[in-house]
């Protein structure tokens, strides 16, 4: 066994695949923070205290899951930057989804499929039509350049057009151009919508698609988002609690405060810029 194999283990996580975890003497040597609120900034690396596994806190306020440690491995090259935080305000934090492949570091392959693919902004894979592409692209050594991924997690990705012509596929160019999970999900800082005893502020927001909103309970009291169809909603917010909803379709969404049913608001998501 080599020894970054012996530094690493994974953590099944219910429906979310596998995350990445510190190495196993970082996470003994960890404070034991338990309700203590650190200050947090988008693009920062997260972790708990119970579990280690590593988060990236995504512009949208959401975290993001590296499946394993070759993604992680594309972005970062150590853990030094990794903040701990409680595991309760770890939790406060939704899952956004999985971080891929960081563009322009990798080819990427899965088992069931010989093609191989690269790696575009967006988490976009091109299908690299033949060896001599590879070559020029990627260089002489691109056949130790290509990661398999696991089947479950090649849904993260999207599948773009073939690759025919180096031209299009400019390796410093992509690379550059995404030096960053908020720049390769396109993520930006959510909308805010406050709920107090008098209701939400603002009552309604206009959003491009792809935004998302944020509610924030600055009550003494309970609240909650809920949508007229309930078909999305917070739940209870206690005070000071968060709630981060992204739509995914343009469109005239109303909601109502399940505590308080006069209390009601809108967002108006329109085609994205």
């Amino acid at each position: 066994m080599t020894r970054l194999s012996r530094y690493f283990s994974w953590l099944l996580l219910g429906g979310l695949g596998l995350s990445l975890l510190l190495p196993q003497s970082s996470a003994l040597a960890a404070n034991q923070i338990v309700n203590q609120q650190t200050e947090l900034s988008s693009g920062d690396l997260i972790r708990g205290v119970a579990y280690p596994s590593v988060y990236y806190l995504g512009a949208d306020g959401l975290r993001y899951v590296f499946p394993n440690e070759k993604t992680y491995r594309t972005w970062y090259s150590d853990f030094s930057t990794v903040k701990q935080i409680s595991d309760d305000q770890l939790g406060q934090i939704q899952i956004g989804g999985n971080v891929t492949y960081k563009p322009g570091m990798k080819m990427v392959k899965i088992n069931t499929d010989p093609k191989t693919y690269a790696v575009a902004p967006g988490g976009y894979l091109h299908w690299i039509e033949n060896e001599n592409l590879a070559t020029t692209i990627f260089g002489t050594d691109w056949p130790n350049q290509i990661d398999d991924i696991p089947d479950a997690f090649f849904t993260n990705y999207h599948l773009g057009a073939s690759l025919n012509d180096a031209s299009s596929y400019q390796l410093n160019n992509v690379r550059l151009a995404t030096v960053d999970v908020n720049h390769d999900k396109s993520l930006t800082a959510p909308a805010i919508f406050t709920i107090t005893h008098a209701g939400y502020s603002p009552i309604d927001l206009h959003i491009p698609l792809g935004q998302s909103i944020r509610f924030v309970n600055q009550d003494t009291s309970q609240h909650t988002a809920t949508a007229d169809d309930l078909s999305w909603g917070s739940g209870t917010l206690a005070p000071n609690a968060e709630f981060v909803h992204t739509f995914t379709s343009e469109g005239t969404y109303t909601f109502f405060d399940s505590y308080n049913s006069r209390h009601t608001g809108a967002v108006y998501v329109t085609p994205k810029n």
